[in-house]
């Protein structure tokens, strides 16, 4: 078998893929109630990966699993990886023994509900597709938030246009961050919620639901650190 069929049958195995999960969950989002001095937001298609969507109830340990999914998944769509990195999203067994493999986690964390965060994020990645990834540790209290992440988000999605993966210690619910809005009355991120468990809905349920909406930087946990994932794709960026 050739290195073209091999990228062949994985293109293969991501349509089928994209055939039951929802694409740029965001789409037709109304903006947030606030005039916009600056809006940066993420370009390419991205899959929604949540709770139990291919058939692994991961409720209560998953959420960071579904969120490197779903960075994972605008890598595929959106980037020209390596021939020997071309390859699909991968499962939550295998970023569990990709961790087990490099070193990161003894052998009793494959099969375990342990979760993972920004920093196996950051490893998982660079292991499946060669994309490096800045990890930023932002101090809890609404001056670092407001400033330093929100600044952080702008500079990131002007020049890799990637998702970001977002996590803290107080607030440990793993989040996806698709765009951020600096605008007359503070700032908002367009936040993706993985925690959705259930049948599939479309695409205006989801929203009208929240599980992708724009949130308040205001309104995260101010008693909380978070960290930030930054996937550095620009080099491998196809033309938009």
């Amino acid at each position: 078998e050739t290195e073209t069929d091999k990228y062949e049958d994985m293109k293969l195995k991501n349509l089928q893929k994209d055939k039951t999960l929802l694409k740029n969950l965001h789409t037709g989002l109304p903006n947030p109630p606030s005039g916009a001095i600056k809006c940066s937001l993420i370009k390419g298609d991205y899959l929604y990966f949540h709770y139990g969507c291919d058939g692994q109830d991961d409720r209560g340990w998953g959420c960071g699993y579904r969120t490197v999914q779903t960075l994972s998944s605008w890598i595929c769509h959106n980037c020209s990886p390596p021939e020997n990195h071309c390859r699909p999203v991968p499962s939550l067994p295998e970023i569990q023994h990709a961790l087990v493999t490099m070193g990161d986690k003894t052998d009793s964390f494959s099969g375990s509900r342990e979760w993972i965060g920004t920093f196996e994020c950051s490893l998982v990645l660079d292991h499946f597709y060669d994309v490096p990834c800045k990890v930023v540790h932002v101090r809890g209290g609404g001056v670092e938030l407001e400033h330093v992440a929100v600044a952080e988000l702008h500079q990131h999605f002007e020049k890799h246009n990637s998702p970001v993966m977002m996590g803290g210690d107080r607030d440990n619910s793993s989040k996806g961050v698709l765009g951020v809005w600096t605008g007359d009355k503070g700032s908002y991120l367009l936040v993706l919620d993985p925690h959705y468990y259930g049948c599939e809905l479309d695409r205006t349920e989801l929203q009208r639901r929240g599980w992708v909406a724009w949130k308040r930087v205001s309104s995260l946990d101010q008693s909380s650190f978070y960290n930030l994932c930054l996937p550095q794709t620009a080099r491998l960026l196809n033309v938009f």
